[in-house]
């Protein structure tokens, strides 16, 4: 008797496409949405990442022991120990100049404040399939406007402070919508718009900073007078450390960005814009307002940024290089974070650990604070090359996706 034909034949090519396209969908919906039950997926590659900075940085400091190497020929086992306990004191400073007390975390978070805030402006841009390279010139703009705030504005300090940090936003908001909407209209691209509002907003600062509205009275330097106290960021701890509330709003706008952009509407769009421009448009989006405005809301977060920089940070006088390299740290940060902002939080953390820490490992261990800048440059080169990574750990791919910036944690 012949058997009755199957409903579906095993290898049936419809049916395995209509799971791997069940799978693909799931995993879109979970990318979309922020939640994924294998999420720690997304950290092995940057864990591993400053795990071998780690490495090469301790290599580097034997490399450099000229004592160690003057005993070499001699007694190579007493010059390869005196190496490693270099490495071992060096290392044991650096982590204790971090966290090994009230004061050490404290100049720890002090120096990641600005750090998360401007890593979530640049990975708010990365979601969106945007390359902001402008945190730099936005941080200069939006510190520009709180100090304005600071000097001709006569408020009680909790309006004072929040005028400031609201102006930053603005003039931040505005300088990184700028970039968004000659996207939008012209198709100019955003890394060569930002890069070149840097140095718009640089030497517009420098201008500013020599005008009576700014100058400090007496000095012929592109320097601010004193900000009021009114206006500066009262300290967490206590006069004698430097943490101050700005830790607060760094903390504040993480959970903001992940709600805008995993909980919101408009987080939803601006992550299916990133991830298809085209089918943005065909599902009736305007793709030229959410360019527009991601970028606004980039900008000002990094405005946030330079507010920090201006209202916490002593003496309160606003020199020309207030927002130093952070505008471009912060693209490590969101490279490092897999921009999530979770995961820049970590990633601001551990970049403000490694500057703190790195003060006491020049003073204790005697080695140069560039040795920071180093490790924090292999970390970007190795984030960016993951397939290394995954060779020299011998790691599948499976086990250490996502690889693509603009994928939220567990993608």
């Amino acid at each position: 008797m012949a058997e009755p034909p199957s409903e579906s034949h095993p290898e049936d090519p419809n049916r395995q496409q209509g799971e791997e396209s069940s799978t693909e969908t799931q995993r879109t919906l979970r990318r979309m949405t922020g939640v994924d039950e294998s999420w720690w997926r997304g950290l092995v590659v940057p864990g591993l990442s400053v795990l071998l900075a780690l490495i090469v940085g301790g290599i580097i400091i034997m490399v450099t022991d000229v004592d160690a190497w003057r005993v070499m020929g001699e007694n190579p086992v007493a010059a390869i120990g005196e190496m490693l306990n270099d490495v071992w004191v060096a290392y044991r400073a650096l982590f204790m100049g971090a966290f090994g007390s009230v004061r050490a975390i404290s100049e720890t978070l002090f120096t990641a404040t600005p750090l998360v805030l401007a890593g979530l402006a640049v990975a708010v841009g990365f979601q969106t399939g945007l390359f902001n390279i402008g945190a730099r010139g936005q941080m200069f703009m939006g510190g520009l406007a709180a100090v304005w705030v600071g000097l001709h504005v006569d408020l009680p300090a909790i309006l004072h402070i929040t005028l400031a940090i609201l102006a930053a936003i603005v003039a931040g908001g505005i300088w990184g919508g700028i970039t968004g909407l000659l996207k939008a209209r012209t198709g100019a691209h955003e890394v060569i718009t930002t890069i070149m509002l840097n140095f718009v907003a640089a030497f517009f600062v420098l201008w500013a900073l020599k005008t009576p509205a700014f100058q400090a009275e007496g000095s012929n330097l592109p320097q601010s007078a004193p900000l009021p106290e009114t206006v500066r960021l009262p300290p967490i701890f206590g006069e004698q450390y430097r943490v101050n509330i700005g830790l607060v709003i760094a903390v504040a706008a993480v959970f903001f960005v992940y709600w805008l952009m995993y909980r919101s509407t408009l987080g939803f769009e601006f992550r299916a814009t990133g991830f298809s421009p085209s089918a943005s448009v065909y599902a009736g989006m305007s793709v030229s307002f959410l360019l527009t405005a991601v970028m606004f809301i980039s900008g000002g977060l990094a405005g946030v940024a330079g507010a920090t920089m201006t209202q916490g940070l002593p003496p309160y006088t606003v020199t020309s290089n207030f927002a130093g390299t952070i505008g471009f740290d912060a693209i490590a940060l969101a490279l490092l974070g897999r921009s999530h902002p979770f995961g820049v939080a970590w990633a601001g953390l551990l970049f403000g650990a490694l500057i703190a820490g790195g003060r006491s490992m020049q003073a204790v261990a005697g080695v140069s604070v560039d040795l920071v800048i180093v490790m924090q440059a292999l970390i970007i080169v190795f984030i960016a090359a993951p397939e290394l990574v995954r060779a020299i750990f011998r790691l599948k791919k499976a086990d250490t996706e996502p690889t693509q910036l603009t994928k939220g944690w567990g993608a």
